[in-house]
């Protein structure tokens, strides 16, 4: 009996367990032909359910609150339900095709011989898709005022609707406040909600609302005017021409995001989204909404195929700094920065942290004209999304994270200079070496690594992933480094990968969640981290930069695992002439040599960081005397910058990543990023669309 019974238990345990994988995908709508659609995709697919609400806000809310899973999402909306109090992410992107794939053209329609050009605008009467909707308000009206057409000053002057209300004679603008603007609902046909009870709401609406003559121009996406209409409709140029439908390539007012669907941030979820209608498209035509009452619905009608996003990606990424810029001017909403006017930099890590604290408190005891802040993630790619964001201004990087940065639009400001006698020249340019360490007598060689234990500093990293993993996809030519190494421990990999085999995390014996993170919570990450995997993780070989050793030996590093070691425990491997050498021979025995770390920043922000960094050099740099050092680290090793950063030079102005990084490098990098496991997760989302321009 008890048997039995506790098979039933554990029966149901399992079915209890399983059944979030088998729970329908909760689509919301916003309208009975919507709901019509759903319907009729849930007897095809019973994967699906629906839920409907009244408007797109409210389904944002109802995803946010677990009563609902997935809704498609204009750019601008997805920009809404990024924002904190919602935090939903986008998972999955239409595509419409060549010429535009996971992006589309927002462009002003006017009826054929109309006469008037896009600085003419100004009196004429304007159909919207809706308020805050990407081709239909963000960015024709951010075009305006860009421009300089519109007389608004600001969003803390006035609201950019009370503008746009002058500046248009008469307008249908879904979704205005009719009573605080009356003038931005004088031409629509209903209620002037963002809902189908609008008949001039979203595309097809504000077409119909020019085709009707109640707007002599309309803001749409590209693919709004049917064919059969076309000969009868032009767009205006932002040069002051003119130019048939067709040619939205070379005439139309900005190039966007497409559509997405959006979710909870949860990678579980948006793989069952994903499979969903992965399956639903071989049953159900996802993509025509005729046979409905409607167009557009769930889905755009002109959606060739479906895309799945990365995981990393947030509504930021997917929709760009450009882009995210016009939002935020336009809604009065600034970039999140410092009321002190201070620097923030950006930490990783318990050590940087506290590191980072020190050096704030000593530049306010200095009394420095800028101070810095601090703030901290939990990774080099979380800091760099905060600095795109402008939530933070910069951080020293190596040099494969700065081939990732600078694809999400960062640049370099500063130079880590390891050489004392170049800090004095002008335009001097800093390197390291990248070698392979092995333990002496080991007996290996570069030729028989293979199926050995690798220590690494880092996915992504240039000493410790990039240039040996580069060398040995040169050999093999294969991407399955798992299997090239029979362990490793290569901090942002995969959790549960035998590139995490030998990660350890932060020492924690319960409860440990740092394992294999890309930080210095994980005791195996960055050069010491990796010298420290070889001398008592099992690993047989190392990759690090060729100072390494030297800072870890001879009681330079008096943690205990450190304290006894001494450089001739060590040899270094050498991929061409003798198969070994001495640990200070890294200049004729090395895997590269390399460019030195980097301070990235925003362009906007380089030459504030570079005065900042200047100061604070003249406070704290090298040979300064006082309780605190920009170039030392007491609780750990680099932390903030390299311990062996002679000085920061000036990075020359225009300078990008590719020409900070070198040809041979960042070409380097670029093959091996043909590699799943060594492409970061960011640069996949920084570069996922054809209009990210960086």
């Amino acid at each position: 009996m008890k048997l039995v019974l506790c098979s039933l238990v554990l029966g149901c345990l399992a079915s209890a367990l399983a059944a979030p994988q088998s729970q329908p995908v909760r689509w919301c709508l916003k309208s009975a032909a919507e709901k019509k659609k759903c319907d009729a995709l849930v007897k095809a697919s019973p994967r699906f359910s629906c839920v409907q609400k009244s408007s797109t806000l409210d389904c944002i809310k109802a995803i946010k609150e677990a009563h609902a899973d997935a809704i498609t999402l204009d750019g601008g909306d997805v920009y809404e339900a990024g924002l904190k109090n919602y935090n939903l992410h986008p998972v999955v992107a239409e595509d419409h095709g060549p010429g535009s794939d996971t992006c589309y053209y927002a462009v002003a329609v006017v009826k054929k011989g109309s006469g008037f050009s896009f600085s003419d605008l100004k009196g004429k009467k304007s159909c919207h898709t809706g308020l805050g909707k990407s081709a239909g308000w963000n960015i024709p009206i951010g075009t305006l005022v860009s421009m300089g057409l519109t007389d608004w000053k600001g969003a803390e002057d006035e609201p950019i609707e009370k503008a746009v209300s002058r500046f248009f004679s008469g307008s249908c603008v879904p979704g205005a406040d009719k009573s605080l603007y009356p003038g931005l609902c004088s031409q629509c046909k209903g209620d002037c909600s963002r809902s189908q009870k609008e008949p001039y709401y979203d595309y097809s609406g504000a077409f119909q609302c020019l085709k009707d003559g109640k707007g002599d121009v309309a803001f749409v996406k590209h693919l709004t005017v049917p064919d059969s209409e076309k000969p009868n409709y032009e767009l205006l140029c932002k040069d002051g021409t003119r130019k048939a439908i067709s040619e939205y390539a070379s005439c139309h007012l900005a190039q966007v995001p497409a559509h997405a669907v959006v979710s909870r941030k949860s990678p579980a979820l948006a793989k069952r989204i994903w499979e969903s209608l992965e399956d639903a498209k071989s049953k159900f035509s996802l993509f025509r909404s005729d046979a409905y009452g409607g167009k557009d619905l769930v889905f755009k009608d002109s959606t060739q195929k479906l895309v799945h996003l990365p995981e990393t990606m947030d509504s930021f990424l997917y929709l760009g700094a450009e882009y995210m810029s016009v939002i935020r001017s336009l809604k009065g909403e600034t970039i999140g920065k410092s009321r002190s006017g201070a620097v923030q930099w950006c930490t990783t890590g318990h050590f940087e942290m506290n590191k980072c604290d020190d050096w704030a408190i000593n530049s306010v005891a200095a009394k420095s004209r800028t101070r810095v802040e601090c703030a901290r993630e939990a990774t080099v790619e979380d800091c760099v999304k905060k600095i795109m964001r402008g939530d933070a201004d910069a951080i020293s990087l190596d040099g494969g994270e700065i081939y990732s940065a600078g694809k999400c639009g960062l640049i370099p400001a500063m130079v880590e200079q390891y050489d004392a006698d170049q800090c004095k020249v002008s335009g001097a340019t800093g390197s390291y070496f990248a070698v392979a360490v092995v333990k002496k007598g080991s007996g290996l060689t570069w030729k028989t690594l293979k199926g050995k234990k690798s220590c690494h500093t880092g996915i992504g990293r240039t000493a410790g992933w990039n240039v040996p993993m580069g060398l040995i996809h040169k050999e093999i030519r294969s991407c399955n480094f798992s299997d090239y190494f029979s362990q490793s421990c290569a901090p942002g990999a995969k959790k549960g990968s035998s590139l995490c085999a030998l990660c350890v995390g932060s020492g924690k014996k319960v409860g440990e969640t740092n394992k294999c993170v890309a930080s210095s919570e994980e005791n195996y990450y960055g050069y010491t981290g990796a010298f420290r995997c070889l001398v008592e993780g099992g690993g047989d070989v190392a990759f690090v930069k060729h100072t390494t050793v030297e800072e870890n030996t001879a009681g330079r590093n008096p943690a205990d695992w450190a304290k006894n070691l001494k450089a001739s425990d060590f040899e270094l491997l050498c991929p061409t002439g003798p198969p070994v050498a001495a640990v200070n021979q890294y200049k004729t025995c090395n895997l590269a040599q390399v460019p030195s770390h980097g301070v990235m920043v925003r362009p906007e922000s380089r030459s504030k960081v570079i005065a900042f960094l200047n100061e604070q050099q003249e406070l704290f740099g090298r040979g300064k005397k006082g309780n605190f050092t920009l170039f030392t680290s007491t609780e750990g090793k680099n932390l903030l910058f390299k311990d062996t950063t002679q000085c920061l030079q000036e990075v020359p102005l225009g300078q990008t990543s590719k020409e900070f990084l070198k040809t041979d490098y960042y070409d380097a990098v670029t093959k091996l990023s043909e590699c799943e496991t060594s492409v970061a997760q960011l640069v996949k989302s920084c570069t996922f669309h054809t209009c990210q321009k960086h």
